[in-house]
């Protein structure tokens, strides 16, 4: 029982020190600040346009004459 698990330990460990060294060897870190910061710019855009749409008097309207509409029929 103990050289099967000692088998599976040393198995685990040469599969994690390969997937440590393939880690190490790729040259992608992940995002940087610029890709932060463009992500960042353009979630804010679209966070502004769907406010001014939101917000505008037809969206508003049509919202009214829909909790109107639907309050008429709970009546």
């Amino acid at each position: 029982m103990d050289e099967e698990l000692q088998a599976g330990t040393t198995t685990l460990r040469t599969a994690l020190a390969r997937r440590w060294a393939q880690a190490q060897a790729t040259d992608e870190d992940g995002m940087s600040t610029a890709e932060y910061a463009v992500g960042t710019v353009a979630a804010c855009a679209f966070a502004a346009v769907l406010y001014k749409v939101v917000t505008g008097g037809s969206v508003v309207a049509a919202l009214g004459d829909l909790v109107e509409s639907a309050l008429s029929t709970l009546s």
